[in-house]
């Protein structure tokens, strides 16, 4: 059993849009032998889009709109072909409209793989994400990506990641020059050098150099040569020695250069990872700490997926197994409502390509068919009473209502509607003074998706039309004022709202009127994440 959890590896890749996430988990898969040409997720010559980009909306725009799982085993080199990593990858949206979904897929994860842009350095969405990982203590690896363009600086780019993402920094792998004149790259942790040939879909092979040789000239010029050698000795007079505990620690972060789109750099970045990144870690349950090697069954669900196969309006959930070994069709606690349930098709993933499995380990994510018994956070056990915690949603930022446009298609729209609301994405109130539908988003993009997949997946029309309010919050009161509680529901009465679980939800319509509440109601709770 042991064995099986420690050669388990679940990471999260994130970064700022655009700087190259999508394209690095493409790479991924093709070393590990699961697709034979990488696709593209922008490209005129390329025909295939990428793989985690399976939904529509995603291929149309070139942008990741929903965490993708992915799953492949791996043998970097010098390991025995029998006993390969078995890899876990989550493609998170960079986008910050969905950066929900990224911080929850954070919950589920061992470690993380940042992307930076070589040219633009540290963007505001890396910066989140990283405060994200830093709460966690979750170890981070950075890539810096786009080397084959003109960028910054390498040094430069190292100082701004300290500064920025508040972390200590230590090269793993160096660039020999870069854009036009890139030459490769030398491999620090394993001493070998990596000549660059532009070639977007296939491997390219390795150099055993010594450094102080005079072969290195002969390789990449003698102008190029003296950098390196007077580069890596600098390297090695500024930087620390590499710490494997201090990474798994979060205290420090390797750093490799490369080129996703060229497939430059990948592979150095996905041995060394399988070789230093943590096996399972302990998950923190409200009851107690829960060991990923304990014999019996613990996991909880961290996303819903609606609408996997069009055909067929399934939902998926996706859990991440905690402790012990999941099982085909045994029977398993469901916390929340106290049934037991079994699943007879629980399955693993390639984005959107899936096939049953009949058991996973500590570490994996398994999807379990949902007909809407399932919530973002519930736990599933063997029986034990145990609550997972760290998943809020946050109170949205912007609202809308929501009107149907095709009255033949009601059924439909509710459809719709209330498995989106599943998945997370935004949330649903409904206001008690007219009874009108509200979605609340984080971002404007989401009223896009949420439309455009409603048409396409559902076959219902739905518009859109303002309302103006600045915060919606969850509110409860102090045990024994109950009756203050009653009082502030009738006097705001038409700026009362419930949500999909029934609970009381102020509107406020600008600052000022919350802040007043807050001040005349002083034994009332303002929640601004639904976690109280």
């Amino acid at each position: 059993m042991t064995e099986e959890i420690l050669r388990r590896r679940t990471f999260a890749i994130i970064a700022h849009p655009d700087a190259g996430k999508t394209t690095l988990t493409e790479k991924f898969l093709l070393f590990g032998g699961q697709i034979q040409v990488a696709g593209a997720v922008k490209s005129n010559k390329i025909k295939k889009t990428a793989t985690s980009d399976w939904m529509e909306i995603e291929k149309q725009r070139g942008i990741s709109v929903t965490t993708s799982v992915m799953e492949f085993e791996y043998a970097p080199e010098g390991t025995p072909a029998d006993k390969p990593y078995k890899i876990n990858i989550l493609d998170t949206p960079g986008h910050q409209d969905f950066a929900e979904d990224t911080f929850r897929t954070l919950t589920a994860v061992d470690s993380a793989i940042i992307v930076v842009d070589g040219a633009k350095g540290v963007e505001t969405q890396t910066r989140k994400l990283m405060e994200v990982c830093r709460m966690r203590k979750t170890p981070v690896i950075i890539f810096i990506n786009k080397m084959d363009r003109e960028g910054r600086d390498p040094f430069d780019l190292l100082d701004e990641l300290e500064e920025e993402l508040k972390i200590a920094v230590r090269p793993l792998s160096w660039p020999i020059n870069q854009g036009q004149r890139f030459k490769g790259v030398y491999n620090i942790y394993e001493q070998n050098l990596n000549l660059f040939q532009a070639n977007k879909q296939k491997v390219t092979e390795k150099v055993q150099v010594n450094i102080e040789s005079e072969e290195l000239n002969q390789w990449v010029g003698d102008n190029d040569a003296d950098k390196l050698r007077e580069d890596l000795e600098m390297i090695e007079g500024v930087y620390p020695e590499f710490d494997e505990e201090a990474y798994k620690e979060a205290m420090l972060a390797p750093v490799f250069f490369g080129s996703a789109l060229t497939n430059f750099g990948v592979q150095e970045l996905l041995d060394c990872f399988c070789k230093i990144a943590p096996a399972p870690r302990p998950v923190m349950a409200e009851e107690r700490e829960v060991n990923p090697d304990e014999k019996k069954f613990t996991g909880f669900i961290f996303k819903i997926t609606a609408n996997i196969d069009p055909n067929h309006r399934s939902c998926i959930a996706f859990c991440k197994v905690c402790s012990g070994k999941f099982v085909r069709n045994a029977p398993y606690l469901h916390i929340r409502n106290g049934k037991t349930v079994r699943f007879s098709s629980p399955t693993q993933f390639m984005a959107q390509r899936k096939e049953t499995i009949d058991e996973a380990w500590a570490g994996d994510i398994v999807g379990l068919p949902d007909n809407g018994i399932f919530k973002i956070g519930d736990t599933l056990t063997e029986g034990e009473q145990l609550h997972f915690k760290g998943l809020p949603s946050f109170s949205p930022e912007m609202f809308k209502y929501i009107e149907n446009a095709d009255p033949m298609k009601t059924k439909q729209l509710e459809k719709g509607i209330n498995q989106l609301m599943d998945e997370g994405v935004a949330q649903l109130f409904v206001n008690q003074f007219n009874g009108r539908k509200i979605i609340g988003t984080v971002g404007q993009l989401q009223f896009e998706v949420i439309q455009y997949r409603l048409e396409n997946e559902y076959g219902a029309k739905c518009r859109w039309e303002p309302v103006h309010l600045h915060k919606a919050c969850w509110i409860s009161c102090e045990p024994g004022h109950e009756a203050e509680l009653e009082n502030f529901k009738k006097r705001k009465y038409q700026y009362m709202a419930k949500d999909r679980d029934g609970r009381d939800v102020f509107l406020a319509d600008s600052g000022y009127v919350l802040s007043m509440a807050q001040q005349d109601f002083e034994h009332l709770r303002f929640h601004f994440t639904s976690e109280f």
